[in-house]
C-alpha cells in the first residue's frame, strides 16, 4: 500500500513539475515578445529621430518647414502643465486616500466611493477632455489656457494616484499604528509622522506613473483647446499653450517624410523627459525606503 501511494505521489509530482515548467516558459515567451516589440520601437524611433536633434530643434518653434521646426514651445508648455497637474493630483489624491483608509467608516457608502474611483481610472481620456472643456472652459470661464489643461489632466490621473496611495497606506502594518497610539500620539500625528513616511515610496511610484501618463496625453488637451502651433512661450498659467504630444501629433499629420523624422525627434525628447522623471522618482523613493 505504501509503495502504491509513493508511486501516485511521484506521478502527481511529475505532472506538477511539468506544468510548472510549461508555465515558466509561457511567461518567459510573453515577456520576450514584449521586449522584442519595445526594442523594435526604440530602435526605429532612435534611428529615425536622433539625427534630427540639434540646438535648432531644441530652441526653435514649430514651422511650416521641417528643417526649421522646433519643440521649444512644446517642452515649456508640458512643464507648465505638470506644474499645475502634479500638486493638484498629489495633494487631492493622497488626501482622499488618507480619508478613505484612516478616517472613513467601512460601510456601503465608502465601498461605493472606492469602487467608483477604481472605475474612473479606466475611463477613456477623451471623456475627461470633454469634462474639462465643460467645467473649466465653459462653466468656470477659465478659457483655453494652461490652467484648464492642467486641471483636465489632473482629473485624468487623480483616480490612479488615489488608488496607488490607498494601496501604499494599506500596506503599512497595523502594528506600527498601534505602537504610535500606545506612545500617546493622536490619529493625525500617527498618520503624518508614521503612516505617510512609510507609504511615501509606494505613493511616489504611483504618482510618477500617473504623471508620466499625463505628460504623454494628446486627446484631452486637443479638446480643451491646446494650440497645434504657437510661437510664444507662456509666462503664466493663464496663457495659451501647446505641449509635446500635440506638436508630435501635428507633425505626424504632415505628408512630408521630413516631418515624420521631426516627429521621431520629438518622441525621443519626450521619452528622455519621461526617463528623467522616473529616475528622479526612483531616487526619492530609494531615499525614503532606506530611511523608513
Amino acid at each position: 500500500m505504501n509503495y502504491i501511494d509513493e508511486q501516485v505521489v511521484q506521478k502527481n509530482m511529475g505532472k506538477r513539475i511539468k506544468k510548472n515548467s510549461i508555465g515558466k516558459w509561457l511567461f518567459f515567451i510573453a515577456t520576450l515578445i514584449g521586449l522584442v516589440f519595445l526594442a523594435a520601437l526604440a530602435y526605429r524611433i532612435l534611428t529615425q529621430g536622433i539625427g534630427g536633434i540639434d540646438w535648432q530643434f531644441l530652441s526653435g518653434f514649430t514651422s511650416a518647414s521641417p528643417e526649421r521646426a522646433g519643440i521649444k514651445a512644446g517642452v515649456v508648455g508640458s512643464l507648465w502643465l505638470m506644474a499645475v497637474t502634479a500638486p493638484v493630483t498629489i495633494i487631492l489624491g493622497v488626501s482622499t486616500a488618507i480619508y478613505l483608509e484612516e478616517y472613513a467608516k467601512q460601510n456601503r457608502l465608502t465601498r461605493f466611493i472606492q469602487t467608483n474611483i477604481q472605475n474612473l481610472a479606466g475611463v477613456p481620456s477623451i471623456v475627461f477632455g470633454l469634462l474639462g472643456l465643460t467645467i473649466f472652459v465653459y462653466v468656470f470661464g477659465i478659457g483655453e489656457v494652461i490652467l484648464s489643461g492642467g486641471l483636465t489632466l489632473a482629473l485624468l490621473v487623480l483616480p490612479v494616484i488615489t488608488v496607488a496611495a490607498q494601496e501604499a497606506i494599506r500596506s503599512v502594518p497595523q502594528d506600527v499604528r498601534q505602537a504610535s497610539f500606545a506612545l500617546g500620539a493622536t490619529k493625525w500625528q500617527t498618520v503624518r509622522r508614521v503612516v505617510l513616511p512609510a507609504a511615501i515610496p509606494g505613493i511616489l511610484t504611483g504618482s510618477i506613473l500617473a504623471l508620466s501618463r499625463a505628460i504623454g496625453e494628446t486627446a484631452p488637451l486637443l479638446v480643451v483647446g491646446a494650440s497645434t502651433a504657437i510661437f510664444t512661450l507662456p509666462g503664466n498659467i493663464n496663457d495659451p499653450y501647446t505641449a509635446m504630444p500635440i506638436q508630435i501629433f501635428s507633425w505626424t499629420q504632415q505628408p512630408q517624410q521630413a516631418f515624420q523624422d521631426v516627429a521621431s525627434a520629438g518622441i525621443v525628447i519626450l521619452l528622455a523627459i519621461l526617463l528623467l522623471m522616473n529616475f528622479i522618482a526612483v531616487m526619492i523613493r530609494n531615499k525614503f525606503s532606506k530611511r523608513f
